[in-house]
């Protein structure tokens, strides 16, 4: 079992930058990728970014690419998501997942059935 935890979330301004954190614990030698999903109120959950955990690829969402930035410490079980430039419609719960399926083709972690462990989630709030 892999367990996931998400922090980092909270209230900010248009404009200003978050940096959501993922820890993972447990059997975190089977992880292959790990992702970050969001979902806003009354929306489907929604693809932010992925990374390999082992090998080099990531993969980050045409609608948040060149603000947010998607980055891995192995050594701490830790994958990071760099916010910058927020807006309110980056509101929403951000989710972390772990899968631990090797998939050749990296835009199969877009698809948040690829993942088998999911944490509790973290608010981000973006105020006008």
């Amino acid at each position: 079992q892999v367990q996931v935890k998400e922090s980092g979330g909270g209230l900010v301004r248009a404009g200003d930058s978050l940096r959501l954190s993922c820890v993972a614990s447990g059997r975190t030698f089977s992880i292959d990728a790990m992702g970050w999903f969001r979902q806003a109120p009354g929306k489907d959950r929604e693809f932010v970014a992925a990374t390999r955990w082992r090998m080099g690829g990531t993969l980050v969402a045409d609608s948040v690419k060149g603000r947010f930035t998607i980055s891995r410490d192995n050594a701490e079980n830790t994958v990071y998501l760099q916010m910058n430039s927020l807006e309110p419609e980056d509101t929403a719960v951000y989710y972390c997942a772990a899968d631990r399926t090797y998939r050749n083709d990296i835009i199969l972690y877009r698809r948040a059935t690829a993942y088998d462990y999911w944490g509790q989630g973290t608010q981000v709030t973006v105020s006008s």
